[in-house]
């Protein structure tokens, strides 16, 4: 019997790279779909990796689909996965073609599009933001002049990620920068871009995430994360802790609204990755919902502290084989990501920790002379460094002091 030939659509990114790696170490032949420029950074390790790459242009998704489906036939794929947040509707289209486990290609833009996932969320009851679709500047300028725009409120963009153009907005003087970051928040991979901006109502209190998989329409929540954001106009995510633990009453609340999130955006085979914010009132409201594990080293703090191979597990979803996803253990992992409030250049990163049992990661991904400053997006994060161990409070308490320990030297220079 051959072994099984599974298909990655793009197998950059670390995300990408560990399920590209799990599926090679399993037997399995992986070949990968990807664009001629991302394509040239492929490393030696990566591309050793792979039994074959299609090279496609995702900027024009119709061809992309035809050339997709095209090679999965002749290399006889068994199954066709992605962990990139853009390529996840194309993911569905290409699985409904094929016949392999997927998504609702029907409703796939709901879990990318922000614009179409508001709509969704309103019509299947999922509790989330007001909001509100603005298709011009002008639109918003009137809607504030007849009190119809309350602050604080936050402007994102429609097709957006990795909170990229996503801004607090806590005052009218606020509205035009707001509507110009989202705007000019760029689309990977020169996809076709949605003009739209969405105006949302402002939601108090702790972020955070519910990592799940589904499986012929049957969902796992595999655990609750809990975020490290940063506060001002721009709230992008400083690390990530797991599993968060809460009262039974308030995990309950937090499952059942990612499960209505979940299912209004026709999630049926896969990962999700669902972000909500906890009211003081108790109450949860779904920021978002992503048909994809959660990035930002989430799959390997799930692999430490739950003993869960979320790159497994996902292939064999894929392929159509039955999984538990059952916990192993009952430790905790936590990541914190390097930043600095300097704008300059980079020059040096010192008092870096050791790796070691409880430190299994360290990395600094910014080369010297790299341009920095105050993080207004996930892509502004300079490294990272993992702690795991038994006792949720010491886990964080521990990445904190390792944190205060790092110096991140930076010296003056133009950021263009």
């Amino acid at each position: 019997m051959r072994p099984p030939c599974v298909l990655l659509l793009e197998a950059a990114g670390p995300e990408s790279g560990a399920i590209a790696a799990t599926a090679a170490a399993s037997g399995y032949q992986v070949h990968a779909v990807t664009d001629p420029t991302t394509h040239a950074t492929y490393s030696p390790d990566l591309q050793r990796l792979l039994t074959g790459c299609l090279l496609t242009d995702f900027s024009r998704p119709e061809t992309a689909l035809k050339d997709i489906v095209g090679y999965a036939r002749r290399i006889g794929a068994d199954a066709v996965l992605t962990t990139n947040e853009y390529l996840t509707e194309l993911l569905a289209q290409a699985c409904a073609a094929l016949g392999l486990p997927g998504n609702d290609p029907a409703r796939a833009a709901a879990a990318r599009n922000k614009a179409d996932m508001a709509e969704a969320f309103a019509r299947h009851g999922v509790t989330a933001p007001r909001t509100r679709i603005v298709d011009g500047a002008d639109e918003l300028w009137r809607w504030c002049a007849v009190g119809q725009i309350t602050f604080p409120c936050v402007i994102k963009p429609a097709d957006g990620a990795g909170s990229a153009g996503v801004t607090v907005v806590i005052g009218p003087e606020q509205l035009e920068p707001g509507w110009h970051a989202a705007r000019a928040a760029s689309v990977m991979y020169g996809l076709p871009r949605d003009e739209r901006v969405l105006v949302q109502e402002y939601v108090d209190g702790p972020e955070f995430s519910i990592e799940s998989v589904t499986q012929h329409g049957v969902t796992t929540h595999l655990c609750i994360t809990r975020k490290h954001t940063t506060g001002g106009i721009h709230r992008v995510e400083l690390g990530h802790t797991l599993p968060a633990r809460l009262p039974a009453a308030t995990e309950r609340a937090l499952f059942e609204e990612a499960d209505r999130a979940i299912a209004a955006v026709g999630i049926r085979n896969g990962a999700t990755h669902t972000e909500l914010v906890l009211r003081a009132d108790g109450r949860c409201t779904v920021l978002e919902i992503g048909a994809r594990l959660g990035a930002g080293h989430i799959g390997v703090l799930i692999q430490h502290a739950l003993g869960i191979n979320p790159w497994r597990t996902l292939w064999d979803i894929a392929l159509g084989r039955s999984t538990a996803a059952t916990p192993a253990r009952g430790g905790y992992a936590t990541v914190r990501f390097l930043t600095t409030r300097h704008v300059g250049r980079l020059a040096a990163v010192t008092g870096l920790p050791t790796v070691s049992t409880t430190i299994p990661a360290v990395q600094v991904r910014a080369v010297d002379g790299a341009p920095v400053g105050p993080v207004t997006s996930n892509r502004g994060r300079l490294g990272h460094v993992i702690v795991t161990g038994h006792d949720s409070r010491a886990v964080d308490d521990q990445a904190d002091r390792i944190l205060r320990q790092i110096t991140i030297t930076v010296v003056p220079g133009s950021q263009s």
